[in-house]
């Protein structure tokens, strides 16, 4: 599913129009992403936890010239499903 395709569901189970989905999409993944960029956790109790995590350094490999090289120390995004969410999903959405 695309952002395209998440609009169109939101609009048909909520009633909105599509254009009112698509600010109420965004009205809610723009605070997670600036949360998290921010160093915070934001936990959607049955979805799931939005954090940042370290990945430490590490030696990697060029993929053209077969060289090692370094790669440095980066936060990236991470999330973990809540207990709704992965009973959903283990259930193939039963």
């Amino acid at each position: 599913m695309n952002k395209s395709e998440m609009i169109d569901a939101i609009a048909a189970r909520s009633g909105l129009s599509k254009a009112m989905a698509a600010k109420a999409l965004d009205a809610t993944t723009e605070p997670i992403i600036d949360a998290v960029a921010q160093g915070d956790t934001v936990t959607l109790v049955g979805f799931g936890t939005f954090k940042a995590s370290t990945r430490a350094a590490r030696e990697g490999k060029n993929p053209k010239s077969g060289e090692k090289i370094q790669i440095p120390e980066m936060t990236i995004p991470k999330f973990a499903a809540g207990a709704t969410f992965k009973n959903r999903v283990a259930d193939k959405g039963d």
